[in-house]
This record gives structure tokens, sequence and C-alpha cells, in this order.
């Protein structure tokens, strides 16, 4: 089985019907929970992630961040979804999303041009 394919089979199974998360999202380091089933929308959109790290790390202006472009999150359209998820201080026109337990991330992304619109990385976080 190809990799792709082996991916769509593992998001099969966190997708519901309605195309909603069937399962929590949660923090890959400490497990706290990020969203309940049923909260958030799958969405294909590239963005880039700095490499995990912790929040101190973040927010560094640095010219060359390592990271990761990934096009698989979850959507949510309003931060009182989350259960617990923390924001990093203004990057450009960005914040990060990270866990509030530990600090660790970002986990996710949001535009501060964009009110309602905030993705969770599907390869950043573990679903149970």
């Amino acid at each position: 089985m190809d990799q792709e394919s082996k991916e769509s089979t593992d998001r099969s199974s966190l997708v519901s019907d309605d195309g909603k998360n069937s399962k929590s999202v949660l923090c890959q380091r400490c497990g706290s929970k990020v969203l309940c089933p049923g909260t958030a929308v799958l969405a294909e959109k590239e963005l880039f992630l700095p490499s995990m790290r912790k929040k101190s790390g973040l927010s560094s202006t640095e010219a060359s961040v390592d990271g990761d472009t990934l096009s698989a999150h979850w959507f949510v359209d309003d931060m009182y979804t989350f259960e617990n998820v923390g924001f990093t201080k203004d990057v450009g026109r960005i914040k990060y999303l990270i866990c509030a337990d530990c600090e660790i991330g970002p986990i996710g992304w949001h535009c501060l041009d964009d009110k309602k619109s905030f993705y969770i990385a599907l390869d950043r976080v573990n679903h149970a």
C-alpha cells in the first residue's frame, strides 16, 4: 500500500459521515484535549508550520525557520470551540496555536485577517 492510500485510510477513520472529527483531538505530548468529537471539519489547505517546540521558541523572528508545509487540518470557525488551546504572540499576521497545558506547538494556525478561521494540523495531534 502506498503512502497516499495509507493516509486516506487513516483519515477515513477520523472523519464522520458529515465530514467532522469522529474522535477527540489530543496534544501529542501531554494528551490534553484540544477538540471534542464532532466540533471540527476536515479541511485541505496548505499551511506552513514551524517545527514543534516550546512556546518561547516560536515567536522568534529568525529569517530561516525549520518547519513543514501541511495540508490536512481540522478547521473551526470559533476559538471558543477549542477545549484547550493557546496562542503565540503575533508573527506577522499569524498567530500559531499551541497546547495550553504544556505549551508545545505549533499545532495549528490562525491568520489575524480572518477572525473565523482556526486550523489544527492532523499531523501535529493525536486522536482517541
